[in-house]
């Protein structure tokens, strides 16, 4: 019989037929499980020859793997994964041998032996203490790991991690489906870097090798799959083959791993393995098989680079299909298509002997030895075992399961079974053509499909790089204390007042300019937020802060952004106003919702916020200015302000009547005017000199036209009003007439009528001859609220104002001195009258009377700005 397999049925389990998903589980001393897809599990004994025992559990069985330590196997069934104890049901079966009976015994598993309550798995996987388990959860696939207890009596199963990965479309495997196998969901095995000696493959005899579904592989190749971090780590590396042909893999003690595509067979993967295993138990060849026939090898390459050094090589070719299962020995690959069991040699030597055989180099020898596999005569395997080698003959045997339903032991014969054959007939070659061309089209459909791809992420990598070049940009500019104006990307604002529907509307209107040099693609949005200078929260405990957002795209070096906003309504709004702008960048509008949770699970709401600046909206950027005939009107008749201001309505509604006037003859005193309410600012004349640039100056009339007072306080005036200050300017400089003097006359944001007057006056003593040439500016108003806002926005103006005027000497020390003494005395009586309303018993309108006194005489008397 040399040359030729045996084979011997050992057992029939009573069922036929190819559509179960049949598992054959060794390594359990004599005892070999049988998992026919059923929710059956036979324990056949290699030494009885006979079925001992039939587990019955609660649902079909998809998958089982065991401990061969501690004699336990777990099995996936629909309802859940079951550990069972072997070493409890070898008791149970001896305990049972006293009977006459030569049936095998049934023992039922019932739900306390249920460990995790996961539905439909279809794979599992036993590394040390970790039990893996895949399943499919609506769009992706779910690889759980659980912590099983050292204690076999414990049930307690800890999940402590979990990795998904998105479906991806099913393969359509076309006329194949009608030769097809029985399919299995997916594939679990783990591959061992060849430094890390498993327990389980030490000192291993002739008869068995590391544990199933485990395989150590060459440092280098583990290495260069993997990466340098996972085999540093001496990292087990979990590989998972599943239905849409992708071959995935998971570093297991990396942190921070996570599942990655290495390879696509684009069919179903039925079976995953390593071959080609050295003196040493080192495999060399990392093989993939599709149910169509598409084989992967995967081996290190010493001379693929130009280089020199070592790369992995993936070799695809196309075997006689289709496989409806698998296994692996040291040097060969066996698989079963229905019609015949073929041996596939994966050696080295016997690829250089094929070739010289046939004439061919041996660079390109590879993919045509996968054409050529030796058949050795066994026809209907849908299952088979990790193949033993006898140590009497060298003979391989394996262990398989028929599509009757019966236990084989194939014997296969120790040399090459081909060696006399003759070269491929005319059909094998023109089928190798055919596969040849197929395989052809296949590399250039997705050779386009990941040209694609790479243009897509090198755009993406591109509109990337563009964002963290700008966030570095700016981010340098927060370390700088740079002028608004010579920022790269700068924000400035124009307020603007309008009319709609007989009421009027102050809008904000942003520019925001790009002097960089890069372009502000996709990805980036303008936010403004808005909120009063003093915070001042709702009843709810809302804040009055607002925000906008402005997503805009494609602007380039040079090019600016303009959007407008809202601010209030006239008498609504609360000034002055903050106003702060950033850009944010998200990665979500960069590449789409469904791509982020796809690639970039966790980042959905992930985003870059870096500030631009923070502006002021005062009341002169809110003023409205006045025609000249509105002018004429406001003059002669004074508008009611106590519905816009609600400080005035307090005031108003508790002040004695001014002057007590009434008429001759005992008549009535007339309807009083609403009290007026002023503020002053002076400023040293030479200061605004030295700052201003007077109106219609030139070079030789500069001197005459600096002396002109009427000028000075008319080009102050229109700084006042015109100004930039910190980026904000009014957008509308009003009517040109209505400042041909230095009075103006305006409607605040609340809609009270105010008028601001600047004109020169001399600072000093009475008696004194030394006095200073100063700029007053006076604001008048019947709203106390409007005052105050204007008054604060000019001080604001003469702040900037000094900020450009050039240090000389105090000329004007004795004037200053003079001053400083007049306001100490004016302190020391406002002090008293302090202290005498809230000292004596007054009532309550006569202390809001004298503080508002006081309030008035701080501001008509100012210090002078020197």
């Amino acid at each position: 019989m040399e040359g030729r397999c045996a084979v011997e049925t050992w057992a029939q389990f009573g069922f036929s037929g190819r559509s179960y998903k049949v598992k054959i589980l060794c390594g359990f001393g004599t005892d070999v499980l049988i998992c026919t897809g059923t929710e059956e599990i036979y324990v056949f004994s290699k030494r009885e020859r006979k079925i001992t025992t039939v587990l019955l559990l609660p649902a079909a069985v998809n998958d089982l793997v065991g401990n061969q330590d501690k004699q336990l196997i777990y099995v996936a069934c629909r309802s859940g994964v079951y550990r069972v104890n072997l070493q409890f049901l070898l008791h149970r079966d001896q305990s049972s041998q006293a009977d006459a009976s030569s049936s095998p015994a049934e023992l039922k598993i019932s739900q306390e032996c249920l460990v995790v309550g996961a539905d439909e798995v279809s794979s599992l996987l036993l590394v040390g203490s970790v039990l893996l388990t895949l399943c499919q959860r609506d769009a992706s696939w779910l690889l759980t790991l659980y912590k099983t207890p050292k204690q076999t009596a414990s049930t307690s199963h800890k999940e402590f991690g979990s990795f998904h990965l998105p479906v991806a479309s099913a393969v359509d495997c076309g006329a194949a489906e009608s030769n097809r196998g029985p399919r299995k969901g997916s594939v679990l095995i783990c591959i061992h870097s060849g430094d890390v000696e498993a327990s389980s493959s030490s000192n291993a005899s002739a008869e068995s090798t590391v544990a199933q579904d485990h395989f150590h592989l060459e440092p280098l190749l583990f290495k260069l799959l993997f990466g340098v971090e996972a085999a540093l780590a001496k990292s087990p590396v979990i590989l998972c083959g599943l239905p849409d042909g992708r071959l995935c893999f998971l570093p297991l003690r990396l942190p921070g791993s996570r599942l990655r595509v290495l390879h696509s067979l684009e069919q179903p993967v039925c079976f995953v393995g390593a071959s080609v295993v050295t003196e040493t138990g080192h495999a060399q060849c990392l093989v993939a098989a599709g149910e169509q026939g598409r084989v992967a090898l995967i081996k290190t390459d010493k001379a693929g680079s130009e280089g020199g050094s070592a790369v992995a090589a993936f070799t695809e070719g196309c075997v006689p299909g289709p496989v409806w299962c698998g296994c692996m020995d040291k040097s060969c690959f066996y698989y079963s298509t229905g019609a015949d069991l073929l041996r596939l040699d994966l050696s080295e030597g016997s690829f250089a002997r094929e070739s010289k055989e046939r004439g061919e180099e041996t660079s390109g020898t590879t993919a045509a030895a996968l054409q050529s596999p030796s058949s050795l005569n066994v026809c209907r395997v849908i299952a088979l075992a990790e193949p033993a080698c006898s140590t009497a003959a060298g003979d391989v045997q394996l262990l398989g399961v028929s599509a009757r339903g019966q236990l084989q032991r194939i014997c296969l014969p120790a040399g090459r079974v081909d060696e006399g054959s003759s070269k491929l007939s005319s059909t094998q070659v023109s089928r190798s053509v055919r596969d040849l061309l197929s395989a052809i089209g296949d590399v250039c459909e997705r050779a386009s499909v990941l040209k694609t791809v790479i243009k897509s992420k090198n755009q993406f990598l591109r509109l990337l790089n563009h964002a963290v070049s700008v966030s570095f940009l700016l981010m340098a500019d927060t370390t700088t204390d740079l002028p608004i104006k010579e920022k790269p990307i700068r924000c400035h604002f124009e307020t603007s007042w309008s009319r709609l529907l007989q009421k009027d509307s102050l809008s904000l209107v942003c520019f925001l300019h790009n002097s960089s040099p890069f372009v502000l693609e996709r990805g980036w949005t303008l936010s403004i937020t808005v909120s009063p200078l003093s915070y001042s929260s709702s009843p709810a405990g809302e804040s009055s802060s607002t925000n906008f957002s402005f997503p805009f795209h494609d602007l380039r070096p040079g090019q600016t952004f303009e959007a407008s906003l809202p601010i209030a309504a006239a008498g609504d709004a609360s000034f002055p106003m903050t106003v702060s702008c950033s850009l944010i960048f998200s990665l979500s509008s960069l590449l789409g919702e469904e791509e982020v949770a796809a690639s970039f699970a966790g980042l959905q709401s992930s985003c870059i916020s870096l500030p631009l600046s923070t502006l002021t909206v005062d009341w002169l950027h809110a003023l409205q200015l006045n025609s000249p005939t509105a002018t004429h009107k406001m003059a002669t008749v004074q508008p009611s302000s106590a519905a816009a201001d609600s400080i005035q309505t307090f005031l108003s509604s508790r002040q004695l009547r001014c002057g007590g006037r009434t008429n001759r003859g005992g008549e009535s005193a007339a309807k009083p005017e609403p009290e007026k309410y002023s503020a002053s600012v002076w400023v040293s004349s030479e200061i605004v000199r030295d700052t201003l640039k007077p109106k219609k100056s030139s070079n030789l009339d500069a001197k005459e036209s600096i002396r002109d007072p009427e000028d000075l306080c008319l080009s102050l005036l229109e700084r006042l009003l015109s100004e930039d200050t910190e980026g904000v300017k009014m957008g509308c400089q009003g009517d040109k007439i209505a400042l041909s003097t230095s009075v103006a006359h305006a409607r605040g944001p609340n809609g009270a009528a105010m008028k601001l007057t600047v004109k020169e006056i001399n600072v000093g003593e009475e008696e004194s001859t030394d006095k200073e040439a100063t700029i007053e500016v006076q604001i008048e108003s019947s709203s106390l609220a409007a005052v105050c806002g204007l008054h604060h926005a000019v001080l604001r103006r003469i702040q900037t104002l000094l900020q450009s005027a050039t240090e000389k000497a105090a000329s004007t020390k004795n004037v200053q001195i003079l001053g400083l003494r007049r306001a100490l005395q004016r302190a020391e009586i406002q002090q008293s009258q302090i202290s005498g309303a809230f000292g004596e018993v007054v009532s309550t309108v006569q202390r809001d009377r004298l503080l508002l006194s006081v309030y008035q005489e701080l501001r008509r008397n100012p210090l002078l700005i020197v």
